[in-house]
């Protein structure tokens, strides 16, 4: 038997662990979330904490491996003791930060509040299969890796599947409390079935013929394994910023690359060799459109995107597996591992978008990955044909490349008809050809992707028409034949403008006069008089600033100092320079900045935050909704703009409504076209969904000259009562889940 004693029980505890790991960074993200807001300045700050925290976890089990298991285990299970004094999980209470040192605090913050339990969990992957492999009789332990990625998966999935939907945020910590009592008492057994087991001077003896890997080998191991973490994160960026943005979609590369661990380092070797042989052609064929920026893409290429990750990382992973050291030197394996994982997210996640104005990363990374990868030929057609040297022939399929990248580029028009698609097939058949030859099988990708819409993206980013912040893509283009400037955030209209100067101020997409944020306006004076205060949380291109009359006082929030750049520019917008130029544009999270105002601000206020398709959950939170209410004055109107494919957000503010004993109302405007039969221009008015609330009936009643039967909904001007879902669960800071309100039926159809 090469099987170890008590497998099963190493196994569980580093399942264990894994889980624990991937339950505790969603379950305090949505813990903090109240408290930062949801700039993602705060989540890059997180993720490095957690980077830095696995990356210590790593080293600290690194270090241990010097001593004999026994005095391993008493300096764990100590510190296991020690980090229980941090439980249950909460936030640490601690001075907020003074202007200008958020960076810093923050991660004290998430420090104070879970770092010596992170640490400590985060160090069960490489110390169990240290210990594991104490005992002679055990066998290989790097297997034990695909049982812990196993553990990080069902966490990371059952988190929004299953724990946040059914527990409140109390519950969870008391559930992860218990689950690590459990690991802790895991960790003790494991110990006691290795408690004569060898340490490192012992394994010296065992391995001399495996002397410590050379710094080369090093730097290998550290770039296989960052390509890999950098392109989960790339992957996901591109997927919801120019292809579809789907709510949760973030889950799915990342649960994709977690289990390409599993395979990976599992014995499947059949499935590993297939894969080897499948991902150079698979990277040409959904990596050749990594640049292709035409917000036209389909579920199709998302799920071609989501299947080039999950083979790439599993042949990349699978090709760390084989240059694995002895388990003497497994730690240090491992530490490295997790530095290269490090360092693909620092460069895909803050790096990158201070360097580009667009997700270029992706197909950096991608190119990184082919010149990594293992490049068995798909094709052997040199051996088949008996040609001692192809390099000539190889380079004659390069030239034909080119030829046929250079016209896919010239004809491109945002489809493979026709021509466009012989010769993209051209390109591709090349690549598939050149497998053999790496420097050929990069430059045939890279013109691939040039072709297929790649230099298209390049030229928007020398017209200075596009703009990237930590928030996103933003682009603006002109359409001349409807006289229109649109500002696109990803996939997503985020802006229109008439340019014709006779119709350049009027409202456009969610914001026409026949909408619910447009009647309300409209009747701003009517509802509160001439000096009326009216609060505008989300900018946009500044379209509602054209509602302002003269004599009301404006005040604007917007998260993103770059979409205020874009707004506040005459030369690409302009209702904002001609319509409000003095009103103030406060940037921050808007609950955090409306809850710095002094009460009885705004007798309007206007949420309008939706970033694409996305949630702030915490901006529509019953603890949220108090802020705004502290906000208004009395008969003051909360406006709530719920537009969205994926999410009906109904029985969120229903159930929110009738806790507070409030009125509420929505209009729901059908208004797809100009009204105008002599104008050119289509689409300018966007169907929307805006919410009324107030704490005064009068004012509703006021607003909407009484509300009308649901089945009136489409009807001018008409407002009807909200959709409620009898026993909905109130969301609060402490319990919220979006799946109840999730449109699965929407899921499955092209992206907008």
């Amino acid at each position: 038997m090469t099987q170890g004693p008590r497998r099963w029980l190493f196994v569980l505890t580093i399942l264990v662990g894994s889980f624990l790991l991937f339950q505790v960074q969603p379950m305090v993200a949505r813990m903090v979330l109240p408290k930062l807001g949801g700039a993602p300045a705060v989540w890059n700050s997180a993720m490095l904490v957690y980077q830095a925290l696995l990356l210590g976890g790593y080293a600290y089990a690194h270090w241990l491996g010097r001593f004999a298991v026994r005095r391993q285990a008493m300096i764990h299970i100590a510190l296991f003791v020690l980090a229980a004094l941090w439980l249950p999980l909460g936030i640490a209470q601690i001075a907020p930060p003074a202007p200008g040192q958020e960076a810093l605090w923050v991660p004290l913050l998430l420090i104070a509040s879970i770092g010596p339990v992170f640490f400590v969990v985060s160090a069960q992957a490489p110390l169990m299969q240290r210990w594991f492999a104490a005992d002679t009789r055990a066998g290989d332990p790097y297997y034990l890796y695909a049982a812990s990625n196993l553990g990080s998966f069902a966490g990371l999935i059952s988190y929004p599947a299953l724990v946040e939907p059914n527990m409140p945020l109390a519950t969870q910590s008391w559930g992860w409390t218990a689950g690590y009592g459990l690991l802790a008492l895991l960790v003790a057994a494991s110990a006691a079935a290795r408690w004569t087991g060898k340490g490192a001077h012992d394994e010296a003896a065992d391995s001399a013929d495996e002397p410590r890997p050379t710094l080369r080998r090093q730097l290998h191991w550290l770039l296989i394994a960052a390509v890999p973490s950098g392109l989960m994160l790339s992957t996901t960026t591109h997927l919801t910023t120019d292809i579809v943005a789907m709510p949760l979609l973030w889950v799915l590369p990342l649960g994709l690359y977690l289990l390409s661990f599993s395979i990976a380092f599992s014995n499947a070797e059949s499935i590993k060799g297939t894969f080897r042989v499948l991902a150079p052609a698979v990277l040409l064929i959904a990596g050749g459109q990594a640049l292709l920026s035409t917000s036209g893409g389909t579920m199709l290429i998302a799920f071609m995107s989501l299947v080039m990750l999950f083979i790439v990382a599993t042949t990349l992973h699978d090709y760390l597996h084989h240059l694995r050291p002895s388990p003497r030197h497994l730690t240090l394996f491992y530490l490295i591992m997790s530095a290269g994982g490090v360092l693909g997210g620092l460069f895909a996640a803050l790096i990158a978008p201070l360097l580009f104005d667009w997700v270029y990363e992706h197909p950096i990374l991608i190119l990184a990955a082919a010149m990594l990868l293992p490049l068995p030929a798909l094709l052997p057609w040199d051996q088949w044909l008996k040609i001692a040297n192809p390099r000539r022939i190889v380079i004659l399929l390069l030239l034909l490349a080119a030829f046929t990248s250079w016209n896919l580029a010239s004809n491109w028009d945002g489809t493979f008809n026709g021509m466009n698609g012989l010769w993209a097939g051209l390109t591709l058949a090349v690549g598939l050809l050149v497998i053999g030859w790496r420097w050929a099988y990069v430059l045939s990708l890279a013109m691939l992707m040039l072709g297929v819409g790649g230099v298209e993206t390049l030229k928007s980013s020398t017209d200075g028409s596009r703009v990237r912040s930590y928030f996103g893509v933003y682009t603006v283009t002109d359409d001349v034949y409807r006289q229109q400037r649109r500002l696109a955030h990803g996939t997503t209209l985020h802006g229109l403008q008439h340019t014709d100067k006779r119709r350049e101020l009027d409202p456009t997409t969610y914001y026409g006069h026949k909408s619910g944020v447009g009647l309300t306006l409209d009747k701003a004076n009517q509802l509160a008089g001439p000096s009326a205060a009216v609060g505008i949380v989300g900018l946009g291109a500044g379209t509602l600033s054209c509602y302002r009359k003269p004599g009301q006082a404006w005040t604007i929030f917007e998260i993103d100092p770059a979409m205020a750049a874009i707004a506040r520019d005459p030369s690409k917008f302009t209702f904002i320079s001609k319509c409000a130029p003095h009103v103030p544009i406060v940037i921050g999270d808007a609950r955090l900045q409306v809850a710095k105002l002094p009460p009885a601000q705004f007798d309007i206020l206007v949420i309008d935050a939706f970033s694409s398709d996305a949630i702030p959950l915490h901006l529509l939170t019953k603890e949220a909704i108090g802020i705004y209410a502290r906000a208004l004055k009395p008969g003051g109107i909360l406006l709530i703009h719920i537009s969205n494919r994926f999410f009906d957000l109904q029985p969120v503010l229903a159930a929110e409504a009738q806790a507070r004993g409030w009125s509420a109302a929505i209009r729901l405007d059908p208004s797809i076209t100009d009204s105008d039969p002599m104008n050119r221009d289509f689409g300018n008015l966007t169907a929307s969904s805006w919410v009324a609330m107030t704490a005064t009936p009068d004012r509703l009643t006021q607003l909407t000259g009484g509300l009308k039967p649901r089945d009136k909904a489409s009807e001018d001007g008409v407002w009807v009562p909200l959709a409620a879902r009898p026993g909905f669960t109130r969301w609060t800071d402490d319990y919220a889940s979006t799946l109840p309100v999730l449109l699965w039926g929407h899921l499955i159809g092209k992206s907008e």
